[in-house]
């Protein structure tokens, strides 16, 4: 099977094992696990694809054929079951387990990503806190201990480090990925507006909470 096939009519499943997902089932699975997280943290022990399709806005129908094609996992009339449907799908995304991040800047945006789920929820822990204002170098934020960057290729190594997490000014955002990619890390998750250049090896996510209210600003318009 061609690995990059999106889907497939038959009942023989979306992917085998070795073979990558398609752009758009991944994103649609992470769509998925976003909700069913938030739906655990809330108490909730089943879901129906019909609840999924109403926070995800993708068809209920769709959403069933993506996950049968990995397995059975729900009962009709009952729904899937939350906890087991988290296990699968990070099973399926390969993110089961903990992944190890490093968080560069310690200013009022790095310490509210320090302070916040939004990661831990899914499996993802930040391990690592770093800034180059030695005013700030030592002290506490929640757990964290912010180290000095010069510290950051031994930290890489010692602690695993998988993901860059840059909540730096935009004029330093180059400098700390470039010292990333020396160090081995091939997954930088950019909060700052500056355009990275990075290897192709490397995958950079760039979050703008503007470019993302323009895009919904522009599907509300049309």
């Amino acid at each position: 099977m061609n690995p990059l096939i999106e889907e497939q009519d038959t009942a023989d499943g979306l992917i085998v094992e070795g073979e990558r997902l398609s752009l758009g089932v991944a994103a649609r699975l992470s769509r998925y696990l976003q909700v069913l997280t938030q739906a655990r943290k809330m108490g909730r022990e089943t879901i129906s694809s019909q609840e999924l399709s109403e926070y995800t806005h993708i068809n209920p129908t769709q959403i069933r054929r993506d996950l049968s094609g990995f397995g059975k996992f729900g009962k009709r009339g009952v729904g899937y079951n939350v906890d087991s449907l988290v296990a699968e799908v990070r099973k399926i995304l390969r993110t089961s387990g903990q992944h190890n991040i490093a968080l560069f800047g310690a200013g009022n945006l790095g310490q509210a990503i320090a302070s916040s789920d939004m990661f831990a929820d899914h499996g993802f822990q930040i391990v690592a806190m770093f800034d180059v204002d030695s005013g700030v170098v030592g002290s506490e934020v929640g757990d964290l201990r912010v180290r000095d960057f010069s510290e950051l290729e031994s930290v890489v190594a010692e602690q695993e480090i998988v993901v860059g997490v840059l909540a730096v000014p935009a004029a330093a955002a180059q400098a700390v990925a470039d010292r990333l990619v020396e160090a081995g890390v091939k997954i930088i998750f950019n909060y700052s507006e500056q355009l990275l250049q990075v290897p192709p090896e490397v995958t950079v996510h760039t979050s703008s909470p503007a470019v993302d209210l323009l895009y919904a600003l522009y599907f509300y318009l049309t």
